[in-house]
């Protein structure tokens, strides 16, 4: 049963993702005090008395302004196309404006149903300001306080009163409450694996993002910081489902002069902690700078592997620069021991069928896990070959945990941290697990 969609639209700073977050119950959207914050589309489950809807947060409807301006415009039409409720969201504080004229003039077109929403309604003389938004010619304006939640309830009382029917209140719905791609798979299944595109501002992540989902869900422009919010979109692929996850570009902490950007940075940290794999987007044209460096190493110490994608490799023309590139990537993020490294071009699409097999088999080296009588075999094997001298030894070792896999070994004495690295390539080579990283644990005897 997929879920039915309510869609927020309005001008810019109206007080949309306010209103999402109130809706949703915590602060899922970035909010700022000024407009142009919110750009591209955040969908997330939202329930109201046993009534399971999929929420819609959308940028600022605003034509004829800027290219970017025009692209956020699109994005919100394109939200709009696909919506069952929509919620067109005005100032009671401001009042009517000719932006809100506009943005009616084309909701009136649609044929899903509106509601007006007359945010920002804190007391009873901002409530009975709504009635000037009668002239929008869409109905009765809600009024209701985002901030404050005043009248939420009533308004979502009137969203439920909208959606089509899903079998009443009682209806059990197929989908869990998940952050991402909720609605498309059912209780009980193993949630599909996550892949976070991380980099630099302005290397081509949401183009890459845009390339892999099959449509364009990320406003793509040339001006660096583009992204404020995490991304998510499940796709449905011949391997099964996966939750790609576009992110904004991160700068180092020194040279974020905003607030919005501060929080589209800790949104980008925590998908990166939720992933499974990271895809590392690094502008050939540029080479490997510090930054990238700082962004893998990151992405390293979460135990999500990596795969390095040098974007823009078709202006990258003359052969040794290419060759230069190469033995850089492996110089500068030699850290990330065997990470695949795939040359590719986000805007043309060349390289990126490369990026299926690969992802296969990360996911799946990820999540393997290995008998416990292999892991002793193994370990055996390697203190005969090469023993820890001293009296060290392994006496047991079991693989604890997936996801990265996590293996715990009981020891009689503390093991140098040269020997757990030999013991770690063993076990590496031993199951094939590539550039996916591995933990040892080591407990003592004693313990």
């Amino acid at each position: 049963m997929s879920l039915p969609t309510v869609v927020i639209v309005g001008r810019p700073n109206v007080g949309k993702s306010t209103l999402f977050n109130r809706i949703i119950g915590e602060q899922a959207a970035i909010v700022e005090n000024h407009p142009g914050v919110t750009r591209d589309r955040k969908e997330l489950e939202a329930d109201w008395l046993g009534n399971h809807f999929l929420l819609v947060d959308t940028g600022g409807w605003l034509p004829g302004g800027s290219d970017l301006d025009e692209k956020v415009s699109r994005q919100v039409e394109a939200a709009v196309e696909q919506a069952d409720v929509v919620l067109f969201v005005v100032d009671a504080s401001v009042g009517l404006t000719d932006d809100d004229h506009q943005v009616a003039h084309w909701l009136r077109r649609i044929k899903s149903p509106v509601l007006i929403v007359a945010n920002k309604a804190d007391n009873d003389r901002r409530e009975n300001d709504r009635w000037e938004f009668m002239a929008l010619g869409l109905g009765e304006p809600v009024p209701v306080s985002a901030l404050h939640g005043r009248r939420a309830g009533d308004l979502l009382d009137e969203v439920v009163a909208l959606l089509p029917d899903q079998g009443g209140a009682d209806a059990e719905p197929d989908i869990p409450v998940d952050e991402a791609g909720a609605g498309l798979w059912n209780v009980g299944d193993t949630p599909p694996p996550r892949v976070a595109i991380v980099g630099r501002p302005n290397v081509g992540k949401s183009t890459l993002f845009n390339r892999l989902v099959g449509e364009d869900r990320s406003v793509v422009h040339d001006m660096a910081g583009t992204t404020r919010d995490a991304i998510d979109t499940l796709v449905e692929t011949p391997d099964g489902p996966i939750v790609y996850v576009d992110t904004a570009g991160m700068r180092r902490r020194s040279r974020i002069d905003d607030s919005a950007e501060y929080y589209s940075m800790v949104r980008a940290l925590r998908a990166i902690d939720d992933a499974d794999i990271a895809l590392l987007v690094i502008d050939a044209t540029e080479g490997v700078t510090s930054q990238d460096q700082r962004l893998a190493e990151r992405v390293d110490a979460s135990g999500c592997p990596i795969v390095v994608m040098l974007n823009k490799w078709e202006l990258v023309e003359d052969p040794e620069q290419r060759a230069e590139i190469e033995i850089e990537v492996r110089r500068k993020l030699y850290f990330v021991g065997d990470a695949p490294v795939l040359k590719i071009s986000a805007l043309t699409g060349k390289g990126v069928h490369k990026l299926r097999p690969v992802l296969q088999e990360a996911i799946e080296q990820y999540h393997r896990r290995v008998p416990t009588r292999d892991v002793n075999r193994v370990i055996a094997d390697a203190q005969q070959k090469q023993p820890a001298g001293h009296g060290l030894k392994v006496l047991y070792a079991l693989q604890g945990a997936t996801d990265p896999p996590t293996f715990t070994l009981f020891v009689n004495r503390e093991l140098p941290q040269t020997y757990m690295r030999y013991l770690e390539r063993m076990i590496r080579e031993a199951f094939n697990f590539g550039s996916t990283p591995i933990k040892l644990r080591v407990r003592k005897r004693s313990e």
